[in-house]
Order: C-alpha cells, then sequence, then structure tokens
C-alpha cells in the first residue's frame, strides 16, 4: 500500500511542481492535450485522509508500553525494615533480601511477597486474585505485594524478592504476550500487497503502449498515462481507515472505547469468551442482602445498631451495612468504646447498648451457643454470601448476610451472547462455593475457580491452541496478562490503568452487555469497511484503464487531470457517506 501511495503522490507532486514552475517545458501540444492541469489537490487528498488513520493508529501503538509502566507503579519504592535490635527505617526495595523483617502499616501496600510473623489484619487482594472480600491475615498466612493492608499492622518475612513476586511475574507475562504475537494485517493491506505489482506494471505497460502506439506527441501520452494509473489507485489507501475512525466515535457514544483497529477486526470471529466474576458479572463491592432476626429483635433496631457501629470502619462489609440503613432512612447513633478484633470483629457501645457484629469466633469468645444460628449462617454460606452474627446485649439477636450482587444486565447479556454462538467461561480467584451460586444462576457453560494470573493466560494460550478466538473481560490488574495473550482484551469500565492499556477495548459502563454492543459494532464495521473496498475496486477497474489510455484510440484523447481529480473526489464522497452510516448503527 505504501509503495503505490509513495509513487503514486511523488510522480504527481513532481509533475505537478515542473507543470507550474517551468510550463514552458512542455510542448504546447501536450498542455493542449493534458489542458495544463496539476495533481496537487490529488496529491493533498491522498496524503491528509490516508494519514488520518495512520495517525489514530500510531496513537495507540505509542501507548503499548504504558501497561508495563501501569503495573511497574504498583510495586513500592521502600519498605518498613526491622533490624534484630528492634530498631525500623526506610530502606529501599532494591537492598531488602529474603529472610528481612518488614513491618506493614494500616493502609500500605505490602513491598513484596512474603509471610506474616506477627500481628493480623484483612489484606485487599482484589488486585492480584479479584476478590471483592477483604482476606483476613495471621502469622504463617502467605502474603502477596502490591496487595493492599486494611487496618491491623503487619510484621512479614521477605520471601520472593525482585524478579521472582508475583506481580514482576505479571509484567513479564504481559511483556512477552505483546511480544509474541505477530501483527495482523488489514484487508486493504493484504489486497494491496497483490495488486501493487499489478498496478506497477499496467503503469509500465500504459507508458510503453503510449510510446509505440499513442495519438500526437508520443512521450506527453505516455507521461500522462503512466502517473494517472498510479495515482488513480492510491485512492484504496483511505478506504478502510474512514470506517474505522467513524466506528470509534460510534463506539464512543455507546461508551465501547476502541484502542486499536485490530482488535474490532479480531472481535468479528470471536467465539469463546473468559470473563472474571468480581467486577465483572458482579458489582464489584459487596452489599447487604439478609438480615435473619433472632431473640424476637425486629429488622429496624438491629440495622439502626449494627450500622452505628459499623459507620467509622472502612471494610466493605461494613460499609454495605451503613448503605443498606441509609437506603432505608435509619439514623444511626453513635458508639463508644469502639473495638476492633482483627479476624473477629468489631464491638462497642451504642446508646446504652452493648453491641458485638462478627464471626462464630468472636460469638464463641463471647460464650454465646451458635448451633441455631450457624445453621442459618451455613445456609446463607451456600448462596454464595457471607454472614455475621449480631450480638445485643449479650443475646445474639440475628445474622446479617451480604454478597457481591450480579449486575442487572448480566444474565440478559449471557443469553444474547449464548444467541450469537459465543461459549461463556468464569475464570476467577474466588472460592468455589460463591462462583458456583453466581454461574447457577447465570447459566455459565464452564466454571474455572481458584485462578490465579498465570492460569488465566495459561487457559487463553491453549484454547488458541485449539484454534478457538478468545476474548477476555476483566477489571483489574491480574487480568492484565490474559488481556495481553487474548486475541481481544475487554476492560470492564476499570480505573486501574494497567487493565486498560493491556485491553483491546474498554466498555466504560462496566457491564456485559457492553460486549454485545461491542460485537455489533464490529460486524457492521467490518461490513462498512468491505462495502468501502468494493467502491475503491468498482472505481479502479474503471479509472485504471481509462487512465492507462484504452479509450484513446477512440477518442483521441487522455484522462485530464481535472477529470482524474473529480472522480477521486467521487469516490471520497461515497466512501465517506458510506462511512458515516455507522454513526446511525443500533447497538
Amino acid at each position: 500500500m505504501w509503495t503505490l501511495i509513495s509513487i503514486g503522490v511523488l510522480a504527481a507532486y513532481g509533475y505537478s511542481v515542473v507543470a507550474t514552475i517551468l510550463p514552458g517545458a512542455f510542448p504546447a501540444v501536450y498542455q493542449m492535450v493534458t489542458e495544463a492541469g496539476t495533481y496537487f489537490e490529488a496529491a493533498v487528498v491522498i496524503v491528509a485522509l490516508v494519514f488520518v488513520g495512520q495517525v489514530l493508529a500510531l496513537r495507540a501503538r505509542e501507548r503499548t508500553g504504558d501497561a508495563i509502566r501501569a503495573l511497574l507503579g504498583l510495586a513500592l519504592k521502600t519498605a518498613r525494615r526491622i533490624l534484630p535490635d528492634g530498631t525500623e527505617y526506610d530502606a529501599p526495595l532494591a537492598n531488602i533480601v529474603a529472610g528481612d523483617q518488614l513491618r506493614v502499616r494500616p493502609g500500605d501496600a505490602l513491598p513484596m511477597d512474603g509471610v506474616s510473623v506477627a500481628g493480623a489484619s484483612t489484606v485487599d487482594e482484589s488486585l492480584m486474585t479479584g476478590e471483592a472480600m477483604p482476606v483476613e491475615k495471621g502469622v504463617g498466612d502467605p502474603v502477596t505485594g502490591g496487595t493492599i493492608n486494611n487496618n491491623g499492622s503487619l510484621v512479614m518475612k521477605a520471601g520472593c524478592v525482585g524478579a521472582a513476586t508475583v506481580l514482576a511475574q505479571i509484567v513479564a507475562m504481559v511483556l512477552h504476550a505483546k511480544r509474541s504475537r505477530a501483527p495482523i494485517q488489514g484487508v486493504a493491506d493484504k489486497i494491496a500487497a497483490v495488486f501493487v505489482p499489478v498496478v506497477l506494471a499496467v503503469a509500465v505497460a500504459a507508458f510503453a503502449a503510449s510510446m509505440i502506439w499513442g495519438l500526437g506527441p508520443a512521450l506527453a501520452y505516455a507521461i500522462t498515462a503512466a502517473v494517472s494509473v498510479l495515482i488513480i489507485f492510491c485512492a484504496l489507501g483511505f478506504a478502510t481507515p474512514i470506517s474505522i475512525t467513524t466506528a470509534a466515535g460510534r463506539g464512543a457514544q455507546a461508551g465501547v472505547l476502541i484502542k486499536d483497529a485490530e482488535a474490532l477486526e479480531r472481535m468479528v470471529g470471536v467465539d469463546m469468551l473468559i470473563v472474571d466474576k468480581t467486577g465483572t458479572l458482579t458489582m464489584g463491592k459487596p452489599a447487604l442482602t439478609d438480615v435473619v432476626l433472632l431473640a424476637g429483635m425486629d429488622e429496624a433496631t438491629i440495622l439502626t445498631l449494627a450500622a452505628a457501629l459499623e459507620k467509622g470502619s472502612e471494610h466493605p462489609l461494613a460499609e454495605a451495612i451503613v448503605a443498606r440503613a441509609k437506603a432505608k432512612g435509619i439514623e444511626s447513633g453513635d458508639t463508644v468504646g469502639f473495638e476492633a478484633i482483627t479476624g473477629k470483629g468489631v464491638q462497642g457501645t451504642v446508646g446504652s447498648r452493648k453491641v458485638a457484629l462478627g464471626n462464630a469466633a468472636m460469638i464463641r469468645d463471647l460464650g454465646l451457643a451458635t448451633t441455631t444460628a450457624e445453621t442459618q449462617a451455613d445456609s446463607l454460606r451456600a448462596t454464595g454470601k457471607t454472614a455475621m452474627f449480631v450480638v445485643v446485649d449479650g443475646v445474639l439477636a440475628g445474622t446479617i448476610a451480604a454478597a457481591d450482587p450480579v449486575r442487572d444486565s448480566t444474565a440478559a447479556a449471557i443469553k444474547e451472547l449464548h444467541v450469537q454462538g459465543l461459549r461463556i467461561i468464569m475464570a476467577t480467584g474466588d472460592n468455589e462455593r460463591i462462583v458456583q451460586a453466581v454461574s447457577g444462576a447465570l447459566g455459565i457453560d464452564e466454571v474455572r475457580v481458584g485462578v490465579l494470573p498465570d492460569d488465566k493466560r495459561a487457559l487463553i494460550e491453549t484454547l488458541r491452541k485449539e484454534g478457538r478466538k478468545v476474548a477476555m473481560a476483566g477489571d483489574n490488574v491480574n487480568d492484565a496478562p490474559a488481556f495481553a495473550a487474548a486475541d481481544v482484551g475487554i476492560a470492564m469500565g476499570t480505573e486501574a490503568d494497567v487493565a486498560l492499556e493491556s485491553a483491546g477495548l474498554t466498555l466504560l459502563g462496566g457491564d456485559l452487555m457492553g460486549i454485545v454492543q461491542a460485537r455489533k459494532l464490529a460486524h457492521a464495521t467490518v461490513r462498512n469497511t468491505s462495502q468501502n473496498l468494493f467502491f475503491a475496486f468498482a472505481y479502479h477497474a474503471i479509472g485504471i484503464p481509462v487512465a492507462a489510455g484504452v479509450l484513446s484510440p477512440f477518442t483521441g484523447t487522455l484522462l485530464s487531470q481535472m477529470i482524474a481529480a473529480a472522480a477521486m473526489s467521487l469516490l471520497s464522497v461515497s466512501v465517506i457517506t458510506n462511512a458515516v452510516r455507522l454513526r446511525r448503527v443500533e447497538l
């Protein structure tokens, strides 16, 4: 394609410059034959329309390394090292070696992989596993660099350092996947690869034929015929970019952001969709689902006391309780003597009542029997919910359950994707009980639980070797290697920069219905591009023979520059008008 564009534009521009500066260099009869016109406008139109598409593509490509930079930004630069004598100081991460003891304060990111050796806390591992609920960590539990310590203080022993950490391995996987993928040529480039030598041969043949059999001044006819053939074929270069540009604008209106045209083209052939659970199928944030009453307590009273106890906490379950109380118009009071018992729950005094909220271990510490409550809690857990017990004035008053709710549009989107012929696999780091509850309700074809970033990437590579065209939809850092390995990576309205940069498409709405819209847009864009290519080749099928001079024996003239420019403009208008129809595609 670039061979034709370069030769055609240079020939047109070079001829036009000479014709403008030295018009006397051409015999009078040559000027009469060609109407003394130039090809300036044709050269400008070709360059402008082709480079519009090229600039858009280059802007996407130059950000290829942003995914790696975003991943590296998650790693801390220093860690709080504890010396054998008990003193502490901030040391550069490069100086930390396996076996060093490090303090992780509340709210800090864990500096590297290792094992907790003192303290207790909950850790937000959603960046790595996709699990929405914080994970309790105590002595002996493994911890992962890049995850966030919530409300307790931990002392960890450094294990894997440098390139051996999980975060470093994710960086390496993204790099490997991006480098190993062979670039996919566009339809126009594939066609042009065949037609380049054909058109060059036609131009040479037209020049030779005009020199031998041309009417009037042979050289004049030969130059005009050869240049016209080269110029008239260059219009093929903007048939594809104009459709892609318009499709990108239509996608943005619907919340489907297209990072590169290849992702949109590949989306048409996708037959396998792998989805994460948290933040993709679900909201990614716990919500209160059940309040089971015991001891004659009413729901409003339990919510009032629980919300008052939890409103100062940053725990996701606490936020779910407070949100439910606000939704019901319940005003919560203040808590006195608030105490967080790491790994168990919280307690304090609300008004004149002593309130405790926590797990079974906390209830047993209070000396209460939990047999009946545990039975109810087990039935809630069987549906993928997290259960907590509420104790008021030493009496077990009720059970509160929370879960990460499925998005309202998820079921309809999965049904539509099945109609389109896609097989759907849920691959997530969540526990099996929660995953099975969600997949059973949604009709997911296959489930993979306890999946780590490397497992997702390996699954995708296996499916692609089997000949499947795979799309991966997720919303977090742990999905980045899978995005890079898949035919199409789809970021679900995520705020994680690495996920956005590794994905070919981003859905601002954050739900699966956006994938349905992206598929419709992809099919419409490919159809539109094919139509534009048809227009271009029909134009060339007629224009090239005329430009080569096949009619000159009958008319005694060649195709003039003005007529060629008008034909070029007509094709441009046809292609652009057809591409604009993408703005009205129903998604």
